[in-house]
């Protein structure tokens, strides 16, 4: 049977409650995987939601920052989550979808401005989050399994606007995208937005500093898409909903869509 998977940092699910219907109405994904929902669990506007289709949802959050919530058309069964690196965040879900695929959405710290742990708390937390992802799945190879989210990383050079620019700006340094191939590799993982778009410059991301955000078109590939290597060659349709960058009172972040024959 074939779905569709969507990824969207959505940087506040109850402010942006109306982009969110907009997005299921109009592109009617199968699961959709929230990040930066900004709101406790109890909060979320999930009546709009069900009356679309999308009657399943398993979430964490907390008062204003971080979480992650996925919203299903078919059941699905609560795995947990973990907390790496201690942070005491809601930064992590993981399902099981019924046709026995475990989904694990993500948001990884962003890191804070200045690529150096000695100065920058955020960014060292920012890496040992990635480091202990690695180290879970070199303990526990993952099978049958996709990982989604804001993964705050950059990691290729047609990622990135610019990537002699970017180089010292976190998001798309040496040690952040050493870090996170490090984790890929440990799980295997194949990226299946490049899988399907192997070339050109692609993003998911635009700043809200610029005063026209696509003509500047100062973007970075964020959000990510990521599959075990033995369902990976089910996956195809990966795309960004660029467009959605532009809707009324827009993310700073564009959906990611990829769909999988399973």
């Amino acid at each position: 049977m074939p779905f569709t998977l969507c990824t969207w940092n959505i940087n506040s699910v109850r402010l942006r409650e109306p982009i969110v219907l907009k997005l299921l109405e109009e592109e009617a994904p199968d699961v959709l995987c929230l990040q930066e929902c900004k709101s406790p669990v109890e909060k979320i506007p999930t009546e709009g939601f069900a009356a679309l289709g999308y009657s399943h949802i398993v979430a964490r959050g907390q008062k204003g920052y971080n979480g992650v919530a996925i919203l299903s058309k078919t059941p699905l069964e609560d795995l947990g989550d973990r907390d790496f690196a201690s942070l005491g965040h809601a930064r992590h879900v993981a399902v099981r979808l019924e046709n026995g695929v475990r989904l694990e959405n993500f948001y990884i710290p962003a890191g804070g401005d200045v690529p150096d742990r000695e100065v920058n708390e955020k960014f060292g937390q920012k890496l040992d989050y990635i480091t202990e992802m690695r180290d879970h799945w070199r303990a526990e190879a993952p099978e049958k399994a996709i990982i989604v989210g804001d993964f705050n990383i950059a990691p290729r050079e047609d990622d990135v606007w610019s990537h002699k620019q970017l180089l010292k700006v976190v998001s798309h340094t040496p040690i952040e995208v050493e870090h996170l191939a490090e984790m890929q590799d440990a799980g295997g993982w194949v990226d299946i937005t490049r899988q399907d778009i192997p070339e050109g410059q692609l993003y998911s991301w635009w700043s809200y500093r610029a005063k026209d955000w696509s003509a500047a078109d100062k973007g970075r590939r964020l959000d990510h898409i990521w599959a075990t290597p033995d369902i990976s060659n089910a996956a195809h349709g990966s795309r960004v909903l660029r467009d959605a960058r532009g809707w009324e009172k827009p993310s700073d972040h564009a959906p990611v869509f990829a769909s999988f024959d399973l």
